[in-house]
Parts: structure tokens; sequence; C-alpha cells
């Protein structure tokens, strides 16, 4: 056994949400780091107390409660490192999604180059993007000066010119984000991320750095059609912890218990959809999304490529106050299986942002917030579609990419009265296709393991390639046009006994075909009628390998894109036949 493992140290993992505070604990169990336990008590991110501190130590009762170990000393802080008798922690990793949006002015040159890298920037953090500032910007100097004065953001990103490109006009976009952080008062300043033309960082740190706060990256934009990020996120997380430690009590303190190493959640779950994507080395990609109650937050790792869209608006806590502004009614109670009314639905999302902790109480409010989840989840994806890569379908723009595997997270689904239904909802807002496995991070570990990586890369290693995640199925969903009811599909399945099972998969249909957990079998996939899955082009078919998941081998042959029913009382019994076929 490795001297290193031996003596290694635990760890302490912290998530301040917008409702829960969770409190993970790691330590070495023979020779290997495991995922021990977990405690989780209601957040005290938000008002009235805004202060992260007692949500922490209630959660921190939660975990000795399971652990019997003491982490709390008698002067009422965290015990770091630990004792000789056990007590406390070694090192802490901590990740927060907690506090307001921030308000996020983007300032650069050409609206689909700078200011469109800026943007998706922005995305990748917890932000609103409430003005835009640009070089065809015909407003006054006088009105954009009252803009910067009445939006008061927390945050400017300023882009524009590529490496040794324009630099005159970058320099006048300057003069006005500097002349209107000189007339905000010092303490209301906002912090001013230049990430443009590097040739001019000496110039920006002359005319800005005396002004505001003021931070470099490396050009978004380095040439027209580069787009670099991955530096500028990461100063991008600093300022948002900086941020974050002014709006929130207890913050800067969280802070120094992980030296300097808190980070935002969705950038510590992003760290773990690219880690994933080394690990599986697949020419498919790795799709995460995380369902929160302060914001969606989806990842994308392909190639050596991370992107990341976190959209607040639609969390699924006080974002559903403005769900209803990015579709309709209708959108949600095409995917309700009961009949329920609309003003009663209307009702529940209102209600739902106002108190984001409340679960719900009747089989209705379980119906509502799994169509909630659907919309979200297919809102979001249309958010980040452009960026994503081709799918292997030809001219289908409108389908999802296949991905190996698609990891999801959030108590939507965690919370679900059995894995069935939270396989469902994935399956009817994603609509994956070809053939994938969807893995489901049952403890929410991911932001958790991404933060982790940072101070302790072999613990991440080694938790995430234990049973910490929970393959719910491989979904096998089979692209292509026929009439509701025709064969479309032949598959064998070859278990590892040599026992074998055969299905004809008709259009329209959702099929289970059993096969243990963990268990692995060969799978033989003909489509018919010119279908696709995924393994060359149309009508071609072959031979995989698969390992069951906790709801076995599941065939997806609804078509792409689900097509729903009009009418009412058919749609709610076709919903219906789906949720028996998979045992919901």
């Amino acid at each position: 056994m490795p001297t290193s493992l031996i003596d290694a140290d635990s760890l302490l993992a912290i998530d301040i949400g917008s409702v829960t505070t969770r409190v993970v604990l790691f330590d070495v169990v023979d020779g290997r780091y495991r995922f021990l336990a977990s405690g989780s008590a209601v957040s005290t991110a938000n008002a009235p107390f805004n202060d992260i501190g007692e949500g922490i130590r209630n959660a921190l009762d939660r975990l000795h409660s399971v652990t019997g170990r003491k982490f709390v000393g008698k002067d009422e802080r965290l015990i770091i490192p630990s004792r000789s008798d056990g007590a406390g922690v070694d090192t802490v990793a901590a990740t927060i999604s907690a506090g307001p949006s921030l308000k996020v002015v983007l300032v650069g040159l050409l609206e689909n180059v700078s200011l469109k890298s800026v943007k998706h920037l922005a995305n990748t953090t917890y932000s609103q993007v409430v003005e835009t500032f640009g070089l065809t910007d015909y407003r006054s100097l006088e009105a954009r000066l009252d803009t910067f004065l009445r939006i008061q953001p927390d945050l400017i990103l300023v882009a524009g010119g590529t490496n040794n490109g324009a630099s005159q006009s970058v320099l006048k976009l300057l003069d006005i984000v500097g002349l209107a952080s000189y007339q905000t008062p010092q303490e209301r300043r906002p912090e001013i991320l230049y990430v443009g033309n590097q040739a001019l960082a000496k110039n920006v740190k002359r005319s800005l750095g005396r002004i505001a706060p003021l931070h470099l990256a490396s050009n978004v934009r380095p040439t027209l059609d580069v787009e670099q990020l991955d530096a500028a996120q990461v100063k991008l997380a600093d300022i948002t912890r900086t941020i974050r430690s002014r709006q929130i009590s207890g913050v800067k303190e969280l802070n120094s218990w992980t030296k300097g190493g808190l980070l935002p959640t969705a950038t510590a779950f992003g760290r773990v959809i690219r880690f994933l994507n080394k690990v599986y080395d697949s020419n498919k990609g790795v799709l995460g999304i995380d369902l929160g109650a302060s914001a969606t937050t989806i990842a994308v790792a392909y190639s050596d490529d991370l992107v990341q869209c976190v959209l607040p608006q639609f969390g699924l806590g006080d974002g559903l106050a403005t769900l209803l502004e990015h579709c309709t009614l209708g959108n949600i109670l095409r995917w309700l299986d009961l009949d329920i009314p609309k003003d009663y639905v209307r009702q529940y999302i209102y209600n739902k942002s106002l108190y984001p902790a409340s679960l719900p109480a009747t089989p209705e409010d379980l119906a509502i917030e799994q169509a909630l989840a659907r919309q979200v989840i297919q809102l979001s994806i249309k958010q980040i579609r452009g960026r994503l890569p081709e799918n292997d379908f030809g001219d289908r723009g409108d389908l999802l990419p296949a991905f190996e595997p698609i990891v999801v997270s959030g108590s939507v689904f965690t919370r679900a009265p059995n894995m069935a239904q939270g396989l469902l909802t994935v399956l009817d807002g994603l609509q994956p296709t070809g053939v994938t496995t969807v893995v489901l991070d049952q403890h929410h570990l991911s932001p958790t393991l991404g933060a982790a990586a940072a101070i302790n890369p072999i613990l991440a290693v080694q938790v995430l390639e234990s049973s910490t995640f929970l393959n719910l199925a491989t979904v096998i969903s089979p692209v292509g046009d026929a009439k509701s009811g025709t064969p479309i599909l032949r598959i064998k399945v070859i278990y590892e006994n040599g026992s074998e099972a055969s299905a004809e998969i008709k259009q329209g249909s959702l099929k289970v075909i059993q096969l243990s957990a963990g268990q692995h079998a060969q799978v033989h996939l003909q489509p018919l009628h010119r279908f696709d899955v995924g393994m060359g082009g149309p009508g071609r078919g072959g031979r995989i390998q698969v390992t069951g998941g906790a709801l076995g081998v599941v065939v997806d042959a609804r078509g792409r894109p689900i097509r729903l029913d009009k009418n009412p009382a058919n749609r709610r019994e076709m919903i219906n036949t789906w949720r028996n076929e998979l045992g919901c």
C-alpha cells in the first residue's frame, strides 16, 4: 500500500446552495479514497440570515450524527487539521451557487466576435447580462454614462481586438468604462475583467487600474476564428468569489478554510465533466446537466473543449417566477400525466418560486414538478445548441448529438419516488440519440469532486472510479421517420451465461430489456426502414457491449423529437403507457 495513501489527508467538501447546504466527508478506506457520508441542512445564505455559517454548522451536526466524528471545536470553529483523537479534517474544498445573479455589462467591438465571446464567458457563471456596449452603439456619451450609473453592475467584461489587432476602438470603449467607474461611489465600483487585445494590457492598467478593481486574462478572441475561454474562466471564478464575499457573510471565512480555493459550483461541475471526457476517451463527448434551484448548468466536454452555460433564468427555485416569459403554460401542461387545471399549475409555479425549498406534497404537485424539469431541460439545451458538436444524423440540426455518458444531477431526480421517474424525466427533456449511458449523480458529488481535484486529484479520480455515481440505464434511441407501430429495430441480447433474448421494436414505443445492474451483455442492433442508431449511418447496425444499469437497457423508439398527441386525454393516456413500461 503506498505510503502517500496510508498518511493521506481526510477532506471535507462543502457546497452552499440557495436551498440546501451540503457537507461531504472523504477519507481513505483500505488504501483508497472513499465517499464516507454526507449531511445537509437548509441554506442560510439568503434572507433573513444572509450568513452561510449557520447552515454549515447545522449540516456538520448532521454529518456528526452519521459518522460520530467531531468537526467543530469548543470555540465553535472548524477543527483543521484533524487531531490524533480523530476529530476534525485535514483539508477543505468548497463550492457556492447561492447568491443573486451577478449584474454584468459586456463591452466589446463586434457583436458576432468579441461581444459574442464575452457573452459566452458571462454564461459560465451565475450572471445576468444587463447591458451591452459595442462599436455600433450610437447612443450619446451622456446616455451611456446614465445607463452605467443606473444599472450599477457588479462586473464589467471588456473584450475587443485580436492580439496585435484593433487598438484605438478598444481604447475608446475603455474611456467610457473608466469614466463611468470614476463617477460611481468608491464602495460600489464594479469589478472589471479585461480579456481583449493583449498588446493593450499596459494601457488598460494605466487607464483603469487606479479607478476600479481591475483583472486581466488572456484574450478570449486571439484570432477572428478562435475562441479561448479557459484562462478567463479561471479569473472569472476568482472575481465571483470576491463579489460573493462582499454580498454574503461567512464566505470570506469559508474561503480561508479552502486556502483561497472556493469555487462557483458551476465551475467545479464543468471540471468534472471535462475529466470524465478524458476518462471515457469517447469520440462522442460527455454531457452533464445539473438542475439546481438557483440555476440550470449544462457542461459539454468533447475533444479538448468544454462548453458550459449557466442559466439562472431556468433554475427550479426562484427562477420559476419568470419561466413563463420563456415558454407558454401549454409547453408545461403537455408533459402532465394527470388532468390538472391550468390555474393550479400556474399557482404552483409561483408558489415554488417563493418557497424553493418546498417539496411536492401530492401526486399533482409531483407531476407538475417533473413537467417543469422537462421543460427547463429543453429550454436550456436550446440555449446552448449552437455551440454543441455536430450530430451524426445528417442535416437533422434539431437533434441532440450523441454523448457517452450523460450525467444528470439535481434533487428533481434524486428525490423522485423511484429511479424510473427520474430516467423518464431525462429522456423526455434531453431526448438523446443513438446509444448512451445515463448516469445519476445520486449524492450531488460532481461539483464537490471538481473542487477537490485542485487539492487532491487522487481523491477525485478514485471516488469517480468507485460506484458513487449510479448507472440508470443504457439507452438506445433510433432516429428516423415511420408511422407509429411500424417495426424499426431488431435487437438481440446475448447474456454472460450464454442465454439470449430478442425483441422487435416498434415506432412510438418505450421498451425495457432486463439486464441486471453491473451485468455485461452483447447487444446486436439491426435498424429497419433506414433508421439510424449511430453506428455509421441509416440502416447500419452492429454489435455493442453494454453494462446493465438500475433499469437495465431502455429502447426509446418514440421518435426525435418526441411528438405528443394534441388531444389532452389521448396525450395523458400515451404518457401513462410510457410510465407503465418503465415501471414509474
